[in-house]
């Protein structure tokens, strides 16, 4: 299995990290909404069909996470895939998701 190429862009109050796959079509999405310097929403995750159970869809959380505590930003899990990983790791996420 090939591991994902996960690209960041952004808008004045908006990000985006995409996930590629050399051998699989298709692109995967985490989507934020930027509050404040500190503090950043994880509104929406989409995996395609395609790119099912390859892992692609922790690696983006994992992504957004690791960029969260570079930047020192908080998370707000509204994403139900970004919460149920957040709930999950709660103990170590602690420092970086906001509840």
């Amino acid at each position: 299995m090939t591991s994902p190429v996960i690209t960041y862009s952004e808008t004045d109050g908006k990000g985006h990290f995409a996930a590629t796959i050399e051998t699989t079509a298709g692109e995967a999405e985490l989507t934020i909404s930027k509050v404040s310097d500190t503090l950043i929403i994880a509104d929406h995750t989409a995996v395609p069909a395609s790119m099912r159970g390859t892992g692609v869809g922790r690696a983006l959380v994992e992504t957004l996470i690791n960029d969260a505590r570079a930047k020192g930003q908080r998370i707000v899990p509204l994403c139900p895939f970004v919460r149920a990983h957040a709930t999950k790791h709660r103990e170590e996420l602690a420092d970086v998701i906001q509840w």
